[in-house]
């Protein structure tokens, strides 16, 4: 049988697949454009502003979001992985109750994030920007917080109701609106500023349009009224509360050991190395876009075909959304390998091509991640979130004394060596272990049937 026949029976015989690759569609169509939109931006906001503006642009707005990172409890894991249960089970009182729980909370935590920011803004532009002046243009950045405010939760209503064209088309607004403003800087010669206020007002819009939309929604999801459901209709707070707290610790260390390079490189090297590093993870954005969308929809279904014990469609998914990763993976890492020099020498008199050697180190990690981007989903899936946080630290404390160590002396390229290291080190273990607990669920409860 030929491969285009074996794909054909593949896809006619895998319902599971067929709804994810759909719904996935719908976020890749709109990150499709998105794609398009955010390669103009970048390039034309590294263009307008140079390699040192670039770098203290990422800076401020590396600081401000992982102020955010480091209090948000990633409500739509939990909403995902306790509400789709719930849902699954058709006991949608409970999963109204969690839903209220978990935006009352979010909003709680947004407002103390921007108070603490505000507080925090003057020291981190003195050690990272080395420019105290830029602590009003963080606090100003920061204002996104507050209209992200339920975003988490918003976005997890969506995902259990499968509204991803919803969520394609506020991603396309956005960065319709903010590569509109950018290119308006570009062609008016304008500053930093002007780019740092297009992005907030691109990530406000899109904020305040996934709460709407959600609230829309979650009566057809819920049932009219759900926000009048007791939040004692809730079972087993201990075991969300843990979850939660874990998934929060596991936040703090990504921000520590993945979300905060353009800081770390900022605060051992300098903002022009900041702006070339900045300039590669826009390229690995690109790289990851297409397939950053399985995360949202893979999760709910994995958590469904768990909670039903439909092994066999749990590794079918896996199996098969990773080939497709791997596909475009493949496919981007051979363009940029062809044409990424040729590229860069052309663009802004070659300013930037001090950032092909990082690219390529860096498309090692994040190609990783992309072909096993379900890693962490998985263990989630049984509820054991504990074992990331774990390998995650472990992985972050070696990678940090490293870079104490060696970035100093060995520059920019070092910093994405062990990126790419700790990337490829924490994803190998947690994708066995999640592997293992799926087989060890096999043997103890044997496939009852396909998830719904």
């Amino acid at each position: 049988m030929s491969l285009f026949r074996r794909l054909t029976a593949l896809w006619r015989e895998d319902p599971l697949l067929r709804s994810v690759v759909r719904n996935t569609s719908y976020l890749f169509s709109g990150n499709t454009v998105s794609m398009g939109l955010i390669s103009l931006q970048g390039l034309l906001a590294a263009s307008l502003l140079g390699a040192a503006n670039y770098g203290i642009l990422g800076a401020i707005t590396a600081f401000a979001s992982n102020v955010n990172r480091l209090l948000s409890f990633r409500m739509n894991e939990l909403v995902v992985k306790f509400g789709g249960a719930y849902l699954a089970e058709g006991q949608k009182p409970r999963a109204a109750a969690l839903v209220k729980a978990a935006g009352l909370t979010e909003m709680v935590t947004s407002f103390t994030a921007y108070g603490l920011l505000f507080l925090l803004a003057e020291w981190g532009a003195t050690v990272f920007i080395k420019d105290p002046a830029a602590a009003f243009w963080i606090r100003i950045y920061g204002l996104a917080l507050l209209a992200n405010l339920a975003s988490e939760s918003s976005q997890a209503v969506l995902q259990l109701g499968r509204h991803y064209r919803t969520q394609a088309a506020l991603a396309l607004t956005q960065n319709i609106i903010t590569a509109a403003w950018i290119l308006a800087a570009f062609l008016l010669k304008g500053d930093i500023y002007d780019v740092l206020m297009a992005y907030l007002v691109g990530k406000s819009l899109y904020g305040l349009g996934m709460l709407t939309a959600a609230l829309y929604y979650s009566n057809s999801l819920l049932n009219p009224g759900w926000w009048k459901e007791p939040l004692r209709g809730m079972e087993d707070w201990r075991g969300m509360a843990k979850f939660a707290f874990s998934t929060n610790l596991s936040q703090t260390v990504n921000l520590l050991n993945r979300d905060s390079e353009i800081l770390w490189i900022s605060y051992f090297l300098s903002s022009v190395e900041a702006g070339y590093y900045k300039f590669a993870l826009a390229i690995m954005n690109v790289i990851l876009m297409p397939i950053s969308p399985f995360i949202h929809t893979t999760f709910p279904e994995i958590t469904r075909s768990v909670t039903k014990k439909a092994w066999k469609q749990v590794r079918n998914l896996l199996k098969r959304t990773s080939t497709i990763a791997l596909v475009w993976t493949s496919a981007a890492a051979a363009g940029l390998l062809l044409f990424g020099k040729w590229g860069l020498s052309i663009y802004k008199g070659g300013e930037f091509l001090p950032s092909l050697p990082i690219i390529w180190i860096l498309l090692v990690g994040f190609g990783f991640a992309n072909v096993f981007y379900w890693n962490r989903l998985l263990i989630l899936a049984f509820n054991r979130p504990k074992f990331p946080l774990v390998v995650t630290t472990i992985a972050g404390l070696v990678k940090i004394g490293l870079m104490f160590l060696l970035v100093p002396i060995y520059g920019v390229t070092m910093q994405a060596i062990l990126m790419s290291l700790y990337f490829v080190s924490s994803i190998s273990v947690i994708s066995l272990e999640g592997l293992k607990a799926l087989s060890k669920a096999e043997k103890a409860h044997p496939d009852i049937g396909a998830a719904a």
